[in-house]
């Protein structure tokens, strides 16, 4: 793998998340970090899975906008994406205080739901898009845990109110699916993304 101090970066990533960067690293790809701040509120009837891909893709395309023609990066690629948790057809955000949490997490106790994680990335290929769904299982979390947990100050920045890689990994009692992309980003599929549009990971 290459050295991340003498690396050049591959890849524009649209996302302030340290966990989607530090998947990145993982894999050897180096990245500029570019946020981008768009609307995520969901639209009227519209379905987990139509609602991660469309946020993925409006921050994918967000982040090629405001690179700007005239910046050394302008041409990078550009990967967005988005990560929400479902429990029956219900997607759960990130919560807005202690009271919300402790909504999110009863309702996920003792019972399945899903992580679904949208990535889009813009490139020489155009706009390419995939979404992962991943079930989660989780045993009976007392309220007395739930408390304690929200004080650890994990909780308030994580969609479902929860990080399977923190504290709540002791809640969890198996997956279905993709880790990483309940951690923020499918590495199987956004490696092959990247490989179509250009972007090489450690192996090349």
């Amino acid at each position: 793998m290459s050295d991340p101090m003498t690396s050049v970066a591959q890849l524009r990533l649209a996302s302030a998340s340290p966990r989607r960067r530090e998947l990145l690293a993982s894999i050897g790809v180096q990245v500029e970090v570019a946020p981008v701040n768009i609307d995520e509120t969901p639209h009227t009837g519209e379905s987990a899975e139509a609602y991660v891909a469309r946020l993925a893709i409006a921050k994918a395309l967000a982040g090629v906008a405001q690179s700007g023609s005239a910046s050394a990066s302008a041409g990078l690629p550009t990967l967005g994406s988005d990560t929400a948790v479902v429990c029956e057809g219900r997607i759960l955000g990130k919560p807005e205080d202690e009271a919300h949490a402790f909504a999110m997490l009863k309702s996920l106790s003792a019972r399945r739901h899903e992580v679904l994680t949208s990535v889009a990335v813009a490139g020489p290929q155009g706009t390419l898009e995939t979404t992962v769904v991943t079930a989660v299982h989780m045993r009976e979390i007392s309220d007395a845990e739930i408390s304690a947990y929200w004080r650890t100050g994990e909780p308030v920045d994580k969609a479902g109110g929860y990080a399977i890689q923190g504290l709540a990994s002791v809640f969890v009692t198996r997956i279905e699916g993709s880790y990483s992309a309940v951690v923020g980003l499918p590495l199987f599929e956004t490696a092959q993304l990247l490989a179509r549009q250009g972007v090489t990971i450690w192996h090349d």
